[in-house]
C-alpha cells in the first residue's frame, strides 16, 4: 500500500536499497560464520547482534530525538510549523508524521522512525531562525519525501549493521576468549583476535561505503520528489544555498557534535569538499566517504527541474 499518493516511489531507490539490504545480509552471514569458525557460541554471536540491531531500529527514533536534544511539538505550541505540515501531508495525501524541534543553533532538519506510522519529522531552532516559512516548507517536503520512500528506516538497519561490527570487536576483546585462560587457549589467542579484528575492519568499511552511497542517492530522491510536490525547485535551491552558507558561522564544536547524523540531516552538517560527486559528477576517491550530494549537484538537479516544470506549463 503506498505511503503517499501524490509521492511517487523512486524504482532506483528502490533498486538500491534492496541492493544494500541484500550485500548487507551476506556480509553479516559471512561475519557470524566466521565468528563460530574461530571458536565463539553461535547463540553468542546471534543473541548480540540481533539485540543491538533490535535496539537500533526499534528505539531509532528515541535514540535520534534525545541525541538531538529534540522536542515532540504539538500545534497548539508550534502552530505555524504544524500548520507547514498539515498543508504538505495534504498535498502529498499521507498520514501526518510527529513533528518535532531540536534545540540547536545548527540548522538542518531529519526524519526518523521505525515505519511511516511512526516517523518523526524535526527541524532545529536554527533552522527556524534563518529560513522564510516557503523555505520551511521546502525542506519538509524533502524530509517527507524520505518517509514516504521508507529509506529512513532501511538507513537506520543499515548505519545500525557498522556499529554492530564496530562493538562485537570489543566484546570479543574483553570477553574470556582473550582473557587468560588455559595454555592452549593462550597459544591461539594472539592469532584469533588478529583474525576477529581485521574481519570487523572490513565490515566495519564496507558497510560504511554501502550506506554511504545508498545515502547519496537517496538525498537526490528525496530532493526530486520535495521540489515537484511543492512545484517550486527553486524554493528547495533556495534554502540549501542559505543553509550551506550559515553551516560557515555555526561554531566547530557544534558542528561536530551533530556530525554524527550527518547521514539523516537535510545538508551534512561538516562537509568534506565540493569537487566531484559520484553519481552526478565526475568520480573522485573522496566521494565514497561522503553522505551527500555535493550542492552543485543537488542544484543542477533542481535547476534541470525548475526547467522541466516551466517548459511543462
Amino acid at each position: 500500500m503506498a505511503i503517499s499518493r501524490n509521492i511517487k516511489p523512486d524504482r532506483g531507490l528502490t533498486y538500491r536499497m534492496l541492493m544494500t539490504g541484500f550485500f548487507l545480509v551476506v556480509l553479516y552471514g559471512a561475519v557470524i560464520g566466521i565468528l563460530i569458525a574461530v571458536g565463539l557460541s553461535f547463540v553468542f554471536v546471534l543473541v548480540i547482534a540481533f539485540a543491538l540491531l533490535f535496539c537500533q531500529y526499534w528505539f531509532s527514533d528515541k535514540i535520534a530525538m534525545y541525541a538531538m536534544h529534540a522536542k515532540e511539538v504539538t500545534p497548539e505550541e508550534a502552530p505555524e510549523l504544524h500548520g507547514v505540515v498539515d498543508r504538505l501531508c495534504a498535498l502529498a495525501d499521507m498520514q501526518k508524521p510527529r513533528v518535532a524541534i531540536a534545540s540547536t543553533d545548527v540548522p538542518n532538519a531529519f526524519a526518523t522512525g521505525r515505519s511511516p506510522k511512526a516517523a518523526v519529522v524535526c527541524v532545529t531552532t536554527g533552522l527556524l531562525r534563518r529560513l522564510d516559512e516557503p523555505e520551511v516548507e521546502a525542506v519538509l517536503s524533502h524530509e517527507l519525501s524520505h518517509v514516504a520512500h521508507r529509506d529512513v528506516a532501511v538507513m537506520t538497519i543499515a548505519s545500525g549493521l557498522g556499529v554492530i561490527a564496530g562493538l562485537l570487536t570489543r566484546v570479543l576483546f574483553y570477553s574470556e576468549l582473550f582473557g587468560g585462560g588455559r595454555d592452549s587457549q593462550q597459544s591461539n589467542a594472539a592469532f584469533i583476535e588478529i583474525i576477529v579484528m581485521l574481519v570487523s575492519i572490513v565490515v566495519y568499511f564496507v558497510s560504511f561505503l554501502l550506506t554511504m552511497a545508498l545515502s547519496r542517492y537517496r538525498e537526490l530522491a528525496a530532493d526530486r520528489s520535495g521540489a515537484l510536490l511543492i512545484g517550486r525547485p527553486s524554493l528547495l535551491a533556495s534554502a540549501l544555498v542559505k543553509i550551506t552558507g550559515e553551516m560557515s558561522r555555526i561554531p566547530t564544536k557544534d558542528l561536530r557534535a551533530a556530525e554524527p547524523f550527518n547521514a539523516f540531516f537535510f545538508t551534512p552538517a561538516v562537509s568534506s569538499g565540493s569537487q566531484g560527486e559520484g553519481g552526478g559528477g565526475g568520480f573522485s576517491f573522496g566521494n565514497l566517504f561522503r553522505t551527500h550530494p555535493t550542492l552543485e549537484v543537488r542544484l543542477a538537479q533542481l535547476e534541470k527541474l525548475e526547467h522541466q516544470l516551466g517548459q511543462a506549463g
